[in-house]
């Protein structure tokens, strides 16, 4: 019966073992995918497969399928039925690193049985590795590290890759315990580039590092220096010299060093400057260290050019430098014993051991001096730190010093008074007092205080002087009073100050300081200063200094100069930049251009050649191509003087224009000393024909337009005339008309018209100015001789006065031409200067009308 019972319990045991595990011998069904790795954070879905014949058998189907997770039932909302045989199960944001899932199905409506079960896994992808870096070991192989990442909580393996451009090394595979380096199986080769990566895989995938290339060469760390020695040098007592042997690589490449060294019982080091150190050498001499002192020392080296990697320290050394005089004085004192002998007295001498950084070396003894007023030296020699002497009651000096190897330190000095000696202090003088206590295994530190007898007040007050001084403050500095005027104590210092008019200021200040700022000072004033010093019974004050404020603090008249000339410079930049933009509008007002005649198109012209007209599209205005001019004289009579020959010019006129029509289309031939154009003068016709070969013909014809106003077109014609351009011709512009139309003096002022006197000077003040002419509708013969009539009736009615009067033109090209009549034109008259002497020769320039041609004078 036990045995029935133990076979039930193992069978039992094995049947739950065997559903625990999701492990039947024959299963109903399996899950896709088997033992799957998936990534944290992921989804992750599972189907479960039932078999026909479990299905047949338990009377199942995949409805009948329920989930469980470490043996908890899903919830059925994550299920999703695929067909009769197939049921899937969905997670989301996996977050559990091992999971066992197994599909069930419940039988006979009350028995669940374990259809299959699998165990999933959950882990990261590995991250990049990075910071990869290799090191080659003096006489070694190559070995790698580098950082792995994020843990991925699954089997991730590292592979090592290193190639170069004709080979590829094999790979090295990381071991289990060090997972981030990797030590290569061949030997470096220097002086050529090698290329160098890291792969980590694990069952989520791989990646690749980035590929990093070098020279082993310049990755090398050398083997520390061996042998390391040190020695001193009797010469110098405060250097010792460091022997070593190098590292293989001195041969593949030259090495640096850093060498450190410290005290025995130091715990921090000094390192020797690393420039005293950069090249390849097997010794090295440290200086400047304490005589008799022992040092420790350490040395690496590494790559002269700075690559690669630091070799390890070297075992330390130690030395001890050389011995060298005692650098101090021992410090001593005495002690007088009860005196059992009259007239001597036992006194003691006590010093202490030099430390050793100021014995700098072994003290082998200790010599002593006694000396008494006017006797012989005493001199003892003692090896303990203590003597004692008998001495008379005389004053006596004692002095000390310590000898070692090397010599003697300098000598301590000692008074002992005498016995009956009776101080006697003086007043308001600064004593030095020392208290050392002796201890029973010596003498402590000492102590001292400076006292006076009694305080007095300064034997003189302090000097005072400016360091800086301001617009509205002052600098002051003093120097410390000496002690031996000080009299006591100085307790404060008081600076006294004042104006000429103003009341005077005091101001305390502590007797520490030796500088005071006076402020709220005022500017371009002078201040009287003192200063005084007091002690606890009085002061005394000093010389009187005075000194001055400026007017302008530092800086402000640059900083009213610097504005200004700023604001000067960019007024004037804008001032030429605006005349450099408005130069054209500028220049018209200032200096306007100037015609040149001898670049004029008439310069060209020929006197034998007949004029020629463009009127370009005005042609059709003038289409006759003839123009009449008529010029209307008035002379105002003169009852003094006659004019016969003005007459005579007159009467010429009318013949001058009968035959000049239809010549030059209404150009008026006057001209200075013409031929072909007889003008009104006083010169004989001989020296006009002299002067016919020598002429320069100008025109300018303009034939719209009223006074200053610019015509529309201009038309050229020819002149005959040697007489250059005068300045009112030049510059037209420049002519104003003045008239008056008052009939008592008949004058009408203008200044259009231009004068020639043929290279003669003008005789009489008199001038005749022309008059603009009055509207005309139509002229032919009779009016002509009507015209006539009228100009001998006036120069009739002027014949007494002297004076010529007004010339009246009147061009009537349009009252000749077909076409015209009932037209009234407006035309510019235009005149010439009469001559009153006889002698002088008369011409007149060629007149300007509006529409036409030049007028015949």
């Amino acid at each position: 019966m036990l045995t029935l019972q133990t076979w039930t319990v193992q069978a039992l045991f094995i049947f739950l073992t065997t559903e625990s595990l999701g492990e039947l011998l024959d299963p109903c069904g399996y899950i896709n995918p088997e033992s799957p790795v998936v990534q944290l954070g992921s989804n992750f879905t599972a189907v479960c497969v039932l078999k026909e014949k479990c299905m047949n058998y338990f009377h199942v189907n995949a409805g009948h399928i329920f989930w469980k997770t470490n043996h908890v039932i899903v919830p059925r909302k994550q299920y999703t039925i695929i067909n009769r045989t197939a049921s899937s199960v969905t997670f989301t944001d996996i977050s559990s690193l091992n999971i066992q899932l197994t599909c069930n199905i419940r039988t006979f409506g009350q028995i669940d049985q374990n259809v299959y079960g699998i165990r999933i896994i959950a882990g990261l992808l590995p991250e990049k590795p990075k910071n990869l870096s290799c090191v080659v070991n003096d006489g070694k192989k190559m070995m790698c590290q580098w950082d792995p990442g994020r843990e991925t909580y699954l089997e991730t393996n590292f592979t090592l890759k290193s190639e170069w451009a004709t080979e590829k090394f094999a790979d090295c595979k990381t071991k289990r315990d060090t997972p981030t380096s990797c030590t290569v199986d061949y030997l470096p080769v220097y002086f050529v580039n090698i290329e160098v990566w890291v792969e980590a895989e694990n069952a989520l995938g791989k990646v690749t590092s980035d590929h990093i290339n070098f020279d082993p060469i310049d990755k090398v760390k050398p083997n520390p220096p061996h042998n390391l020695s040190v020695t001193n040098s009797e010469e110098l007592s405060s250097i010792l010299k460091l022997t070593w042997i190098n590292s293989n690589m001195k041969d593949l490449m030259g090495l640096k060093y850093n060498i450190q060294y410290r005290t025995k019982d130091a715990s921090t080091w000094s390192q020797i400057p690393p420039e005293d150190t950069a090249s390849t050498r097997s010794s090295f001499t440290v200086q400047d260290l304490k005589p008799f002192t022992e040092y420790v020392f350490r040395i690496r080296c590494m790559k002269e050019d700075g690559k690669g990697f630091w070799s390890d320290w070297s075992a330390e050394a130690s030395g001890i430098t050389y011995e060298d005089r005692p650098s101090k004085a021992p410090t001593f004192w005495y002690k007088i014993e009860p005196s059992h002998i009259r007239g001597y007295r036992p006194v003691q001498l006590i010093w202490k051991t030099l430390p050793p950084f100021e014995a700098n070396g072994k003290i082998l003894d200790y010599e002593v001096t006694l000396t008494r007023w006017k006797s012989r030296l005493q001199n003892y020699t003692v090896n303990d730190t203590r003597l004692t002497v008998n001495l008379t009651n005389d004053h006596y000096i004692a002095t000390l010093t310590a000898r070692n190897l090397v010599g003697k330190s300098d000598a301590s000095v000692l008074t002992i008074p005498a016995y009956d000696f009776q101080g006697n202090l003086a007043e308001s003088k600064c004593y030095l007092i020392t208290v050392i206590p002796v201890y029973a295994d010596g003498p402590g530190s000492p102590e001292s205080i400076k006292a006076y007898l009694k305080q007095a007040p300064p034997s003189k007050g302090p000097t005072i002087r400016t360091k800086k001084v301001g617009k509205n403050e002052a600098v002051l500095v003093w120097d410390q009073l000496p002690v031996d005027v000080q009299n006591g104590f100085i307790r404060n210092y008081t600076i006294f100050y004042k104006t000429n008019i103003g009341n005077e200021t005091a101001v305390n200040v502590d007797s520490s300081h030796t500088e005071y700022t006076l402020s709220s000072l005022t500017s371009d004033t002078l201040y009287m200063v003192r200063m005084a010093a007091y002690t606890d019974e009085g002061g005394k004050d000093g010389p009187e200094f005075t000194f001055t404020t400026p007017k302008f603090a530092q800086g402000e008249i640059e900083a009213i100069v610097v504005p200004v000339c700023l604001a000067f410079l960019l007024t004037t930049l804008l001032a030429v930049l605006f005349c450099f933009n408005k130069r054209d509008l500028i220049k018209k007002h200032i200096w306007p251009n100037v015609p040149d005649p001898s670049k004029s198109h008439i310069a060209q012209w020929s006197p034998h050649t007949p004029p020629r007209h463009n009127f370009n599209s005005k042609d059709q205005m003038y289409s006759d191509g003839n123009f009449t001019d008529v010029s209307v004289v008035e002379i105002e009579a003169n009852d003094k003087k006659p004019f016969p020959e003005d007459l005579k010019s007159l009467d010429l006129f009318k013949k001058e224009k009968i035959s000049a029509e239809g010549h030059s289309s209404g150009i008026g031939g006057s001209s200075c000393m013409s031929s072909s154009r007889p003008s009104i003068s006083s010169s004989d016709e001989n020296e006009s024909a002299q002067n016919t070969s020598s002429t320069v013909q100008y025109s300018t014809v303009v034939h719209s337009g009223y006074r200053h106003q610019v015509p529309s077109v201009q038309v050229f014609s020819r002149s005959e005339s040697t007489q250059p351009l005068l300045d009112s011709e030049e510059r037209p512009e420049e002519l104003q008309l003045g008239d008056n139309v008052d009939g008592s003096d008949g004058i009408l002022h203008r200044q259009q018209y231009f004068k020639q006197n043929c290279s003669q000077h003008e005789t009489s003040p008199d001038i005749s100015l022309f008059e603009r002419s009055k509207q005309v509708s139509s002229i032919n013969d009779e009016d002509f001789v009507r015209l006539k009539q009228q100009i001998s009736d006036h120069i009739s009615q002027s014949y007494g006065s002297g004076q010529m009067k007004m010339f009246q033109e009147v061009s009537a090209a349009d009252a000749f031409g077909p076409g015209t009549e009932g037209q009234v034109e407006r035309f510019e008259t235009v005149g010439m200067e009469a001559a009153i002497d006889e002698g002088m020769p008369k011409s007149y320039l060629p007149q300007t009308v509006r529409r036409g041609g030049y007028m015949p004078q």
